[in-house]
């Protein structure tokens, strides 16, 4: 990674983060001991039958980040971090924020494309993969990976079969009992906290994602503020289920957030209800992650479930938008309540607060993290909307950096002259202060001219009974420009008729122009590594189907 392609904050802004108390000056990679100080002997990770205490975690952490810089690696230099839900993948990450080795969250069904692509930016010099998972061999494909890279890159590999030439994760993370001489040599390498901590990748459906760089100073505020908004303790038991790599079970609360709350991180490799319900049922999980796709199938399992979810108090959803007749449901189904989530990776995070009534739970994405989160709402000029209205958020504050890494082309499109960051989102904002997510500034179908929200007919067909997901998108029209085309993957049953659909729509008063015209019936929705409905994906299918 080259330090000079970061986007730096500016420094009356960090000076002022400081003041205000958001920026304690804390270097990530030590807090796996001053959580081991607090909570040595109480377990902090379970992934199957393996369970790590946090003095383990601390003693595991320095151990790998010792034999990192025995492989050579050092501050500033960035690694391919591709593993799964297991507990190397937190061993790993703490190890390189320990000494300032800079992890790049990649996702496991990324494969050589953007492994590659997005290793040659950061100029990667070390890939982390497991050795196999769900029948692909990711030890080969980083193999070849690393040999493309522009510098040389070691490959580490977690599991059991580990080929000459690569490093044993779970070798060089093996601690031998030399802790304190470890941790003191460690403490003295330590990077400063205003350095990159680790990368994160854009959200973005088209092409390779961009890279985010966050601080150690803005990414503790993530955690800690993300831990306070959610109430995380020590009793907290956190299941994650969406890859670990991603913004929202990595930090919204996620992991980080409930092991600096003293809780107990759950580890499955699958948001499967097979999976998910009797991990619920046998480590008294308390609070889970979901994208409203896979809620939606764990409230359909509920059904018929005869495992014991009563310990479930909090389910946060995210990642798309949920439509206010599904969170109604969620709650009942799986006897708990539903904290609405919304947020990026590059920054801002808002949550419906833990005692929401049902009209703010079910109807909002909730309000910042921050009370020095800004957020401006404008029109397509970007002119700020009467209060109440229907616009584009513009956000800035502790927490959101000022631009994407190596892209300055890009940064000057996302970003505005005074350092806000255009999220793309359509949203409104209620009197009370809470977000509403009314589609993506993107994500329009013109027809005539008339502009339709994917977004808003998704959510609206959403609430149909017979309808699991929906997904709309843009048909090519020789006369109107562009007609709504609808997606929908059906619950068992009789699917909806394109009649049925929109008789409801036009029941629920929406205009005619936003009625879909064309609608496509599919088993499998296709998703983005985050669990959102795969655009580019669906367009492709369509132009095969024409």
């Amino acid at each position: 990674m080259n330090p000079d392609l970061v986007v730096p904050w500016p420094a009356d802004a960090a000076e002022t983060h400081r003041r205000n108390g958001c920026w304690l000056g804390r270097p990530l990679g030590r807090l796996p001991w001053e959580w081991a100080g607090r909570w040595g002997d109480r377990v902090a990770i379970v992934d199957g039958e393996r369970r790590l205490t946090y003095r383990d975690l601390a003693a595991s952490v320095d151990r790998l980040a010792e034999n990192l810089l025995g492989l050579g690696l050092r501050r500033h230099d960035a690694v391919l971090v591709q593993l799964p839900n297991v507990a190397e993948f937190v061993v790993v990450t703490l190890a390189c924020l320990r000494v300032g080795v800079v992890p790049v969250m990649m996702l496991p069904p990324h494969r050589e494309y953007e492994l590659s692509s997005i290793g040659a930016h950061v100029d990667a010099r070390a890939v982390v993969v497991p050795d196999e998972w769900r029948g692909h061999d990711h030890q080969d494909l980083a193999v070849r990976v690393a040999e493309a890279l522009p510098s040389p890159a070691r490959v580490l590999v977690v599991g059991d079969e580990v080929r000459p030439g690569c490093h044993d994760v779970r070798h060089l993370a093996r601690p031998d009992g030399d802790e304190r001489r470890r941790r003191r040599a460690l403490d003295a390498q330590a990077p400063p906290s205003s350095d990159v901590a680790l990368f994160l990748l854009s959200g973005g459906t088209t092409g390779v994602p961009k890279v985010i760089g966050r601080t150690h100073d803005d990414y503790e505020y993530n955690i800690r503020r993300s831990a306070d908004a959610c109430g995380f303790g020590e009793g907290t038991v956190y299941l994650a289920v969406l890859p670990a790599g991603h913004n929202f079970p990595l930090a919204s609360p996620g992991i980080l957030g409930t092991l600096h709350s003293g809780g107990r991180v759950v580890l499955v490799p699958t948001p499967n209800p097979a999976v998910v319900f009797p991990a619920v049922e046998a480590e008294r999980v308390t609070v889970t992650s979901a994208v409203p796709a896979v809620a939606l199938r764990w409230v359909a399992a509920a059904e018929d479930t005869r495992h014991d979810l009563s310990s479930l108090r909090f389910v946060h959803v995210g990642g798309s938008v949920l439509s206010p007749s599904v969170a109604e449901r969620i709650g009942p189904a799986l006897g708990c309540r539903v904290q609405q989530v919304y947020g990026m990776a590059e920054g801002l995070i808002c949550y419906t607060p833990t005692d929401a009534p049902p009209e703010v739970a079910h109807t909002t994405q909730g309000r910042p993290i921050s009370p020095y989160d800004e957020l401006r709402v404008v029109d397509e000029r970007g002119h700020p909307v009467r209060p109440g209205e229907v616009g584009e958020l513009l956000t800035r504050g502790p927490y959101t950096p000022r631009g994407y890494y190596g892209v300055p082309e890009q940064n000057a499109v996302s970003f505005t002259s005074d350092g806000f960051y255009r999220t793309g989102d359509l949203v409104r904002l209620t009197a009370e202060g809470d977000v509403v997510v009314c589609g993506r500034v993107k994500d329009l179908i013109n027809r005539a001219g008339e502009k339709v929200s994917a977004g808003e007919i998704e959510t609206l067909v959403q609430e149909l009974p017979a309808v699991a997901e929906a997904a709309a998108i843009a048909a090519p029209d020789p006369e109107v420009g562009e007609r709504v085309c609808l997606f929908v993957r059906p619950h068992p049953g009789r699917p909806p008729s394109l009649d049925e659909i929109a008789a409801a729509l036009t029941a629920r008063g929406v205009a005619a122009f936003k009625i879909p015209e064309r609608l496509e019936i599919i088993r499998d929705m296709p998703h983005t590594p985050v669990g959102k409905p795969d655009k580019p994906a669906l367009r492709a299918l369509l132009a095969d189907l024409d």
